[in-house]
């Protein structure tokens, strides 16, 4: 599939190769000089430090040898364990990483042509909606002729290297990847959706349902080619005592390198297991199922060398699950959400919208109040609706914010603190909110770069709402909503209808009026089962809305609200009640509603006009509450 590339500094690779193999030069990248700058900005060198390019290293230098590996990267004089254990998951997935990584084979050195090298290579990373072409010359920090940072277990392989270079070029300079988190990179690699799992919070150690969840929806990520990482982050109240850990780092990240379960011996159990991988390349899990542990044993050696136990200290070691969870803090699952029809796996239905906080003169026009702590200015926010078609459907939210790495030179690299909140509202919502509704949903509020939720919602309409933590802070963010069937998610940008010259002919709108229908009781029985499918429409002047269908009930449970803004108020509302039917849909009954002009706010009891009831039935109503205005930005 071709991707729609942003080329970085509008620097273009295949221009500025061959513009240097024509000069005869090697390239020499003005935007990213070998210089201090593009290494520190706050920190000095460790020693002298010598750019040297990879055939000053080695005589033979290669992007890869022996193809890619997670056991290719070793983590340097820089803290970022993060970026190299998302390499390390990166080099897990062909299919990723040659995205990352283009043509690949033509940018590699040539020992037949070697003239044809130039010094230049590029990447692309996915950064908010976009690919990202990044261009590099193969200039490396050294330090007494070793690589300062990332580099392989070859010394003539360089991928890491210059991966590290160009996501550093990305950043601003390599000290801006001193500390970091690995679900980031994952998403900048892949486009994936990131989502946090606080093991903590959860306390799966007492409940092993949710364990059981846990392992399966590990695996479930991993064999749809997901990518997972984990740390261990100790709360101050934390029983888990450091010189405990046997082996493991704290607020070290770690890559998932396999999800499996083991069957042990000839039997029918089958034991859940984490491979995981430590980015320094030593440093291993002494426990239970450490490389030279005696619970090897209880595998067949034909099972041993399926999977690929090797007793070496490179970093890579399994864990049992049931010590997995109980050392492990903070994973950070990446899913690949597939939005292709034509796969035969479960597809899903993608929006993307870009939004930003914002400040303005005009207080009405300002888009940045913060959380719901500050009612005041909350629905000043960008606000979002989208609606959910099937009865009930599993929806997958992101909120990202921009990457403020670059900025740490300036001392303004911190993330905001951000989140997003999901209302229902009206089933024909199309006018920003001006009134809290109820909340069905939430994410948490979290300085990281962005934020996710998976919720089951019935069918109906919602608001999204993404704030800043505080009001008055401004930013940059995508949202982006993943839904079984498409959702139509837009942004609600006017506060009520405009005024046109169309509506001035047919009426400007008077007044707005929003209703409630809570439920409807003995409704007549419409099928064998002794219920009905019933369904309701709402009328107002020219405007029909229709509700979901309720199955197989006589007492449906509408909890329905719509709104209408109305340019002729002495007209009634009404609300039917249908049967829904296969072949042709029937009436089951309707009401008129009157405002009460001594109280908007009304909460009415309203006998249903049906047909063909029996004697001995009871009178069939519905439960509505009405509030009107006059005010058209009210609501």
């Amino acid at each position: 599939m071709l991707l729609s590339v942003k080329l970085y500094k509008g620097q273009q690779y295949s221009a500025l190769k061959k513009e240097c193999r024509q000069h005869h030069r090697l390239f020499e990248d003005p935007h990213f000089p070998a210089t201090n700058e593009s290494l520190f900005y706050s920190k000095s060198p460790p020693g002298p430090i010598e750019w040297k390019r990879p055939q000053e290293l080695c005589e033979s230098p290669h992007l890869f040898v022996n193809g890619i590996s997670s056991h290719d990267l070793h983590q340097g004089k820089l803290g970022n364990c993060w970026f190299v254990a998302a390499c390390s998951c990166l080099a897990l997935r062909d299919s990723l990483w040659q995205k990352v990584i283009p043509d690949w084979k033509k940018q590699d050195w040539d020992s037949k042509k070697p003239n044809s090298h130039a010094g230049i290579f590029h990447f692309r990373f996915w950064r908010f909606a976009e690919w990202i072409d990044v261009v590099i010359d193969d200039r490396l920090p050294t330090m007494n002729e070793k690589l300062l940072f990332c580099h392989s277990n070859s010394k003539e392989e360089f991928w890491s290297a210059l991966l590290e270079k160009a996501y550093a070029k990305l950043s601003g300079c390599y000290e801006a990847l001193d500390g970091g988190n690995t679900g980031d990179a994952i998403v900048d690699f892949t486009a994936s959706v990131a989502e946090t799992i606080d093991l903590q919070e959860i306390n799966y150690a007492k409940d092993s349902v949710k364990r059981l969840k846990l392992f399966e929806k590990l695996l479930k990520v991993y064999n749809r080619g997901g990518l997972i990482s984990c740390s261990i982050h100790l709360k101050s109240d934390s029983k888990l005592e450091p010189s405990k850990l046997q082996g493991l780092e704290i607020s070290h990240s770690y890559s998932v390198t396999k999800v499996q379960k083991i069957r042990l011996g000839n039997t029918a159990e089958k034991l859940f297991m984490i491979k995981m991988r430590n980015p320094w390349g030593r440093g291993e899990w002494l426990g239970p199922w450490s490389d030279n542990s005696k619970e090897w044993q209880k595998v067949s050696k034909k099972e041993r060398k399926a999977i690929g136990i090797e007793v070496k200290n490179d970093g890579e070691f399994w864990m049992a699950f049931e010590d997995w969870y109980k050392y492990i803090t903070n994973v950070i699952v990446c899913r690949l959400i597939n939005t292709s029809y034509l796969s035969i796996r479960k597809t899903w239905d993608e929006v993307i919208l870009r939004g930003a906080w914002a400040r303005h003169e005009d207080p009405l026009l300002s888009r940045a109040g913060g959380c719901t702590n500050f009612l005041d200015t909350f629905l000043k926010n960008p606000q979002y609706v989208f609606d959910v078609m099937k009865d009930e459907d599993e929806v997958l939210i992101s909120l990202q914010q921009r990457d403020k790495r670059i900025h740490r030179k300036e001392g303004k690299g911190e993330n905001l603190v951000i989140g997003f909140s999901i209302h229902k509202v009206e089933l024909n919502r199309e006018y920003r909110l001006h009134s809290l509704y109820q909340k069905v949903a939430g994410s948490i509020y979290i300085n990281t770069r962005s934020v996710f939720l998976r919720t089951d919602l019935k069918k109906g309409r919602y608001a999204i709402i993404p704030t800043t933590y505080n009001p008055n802070l401004e930013g940059d963010f995508l949202l982006r909503i993943y839904t079984d069937v498409a959702s139509g998610c837009r942004e609600l940008t006017f506060e009520k209808p405009q005024v046109t010259c169309w509506n001035i002919v047919i009426r400007y709108p008077r007044i707005v009026t929003q209703l409630q229908l809570h439920h409807a009781t003995d409704l007549p029985k419409q099928n064998s089962s002794g219920g009905a499918n019933s369904y309701a429409v709402f009328k107002c002047e020219y405007r029909k809305i229709r509700t979901a269908v309720f199955e197989d009930t006589l007492n449906p449970q509408f909890d329905t609200q719509v709104i209408f803004y109305r340019r002729n108020p002495k007209l009634p509302i009404i609300i039917q009640i249908w049967n829904s039917n296969k072949l042709c849909d029937t009436l089951i009954g309707e009401v008129t509603v009157e405002e009460s002009q001594d109280n908007p706010r009304s909460q009415q009891i309203l006998q249903l006009q049906t047909k063909d009831r029996q004697e001995n039935e009871m009178p069939s109503s519905i439960t509505i509450t009405v509030i009107s205005s006059n005010n058209l930005g009210a609501l």
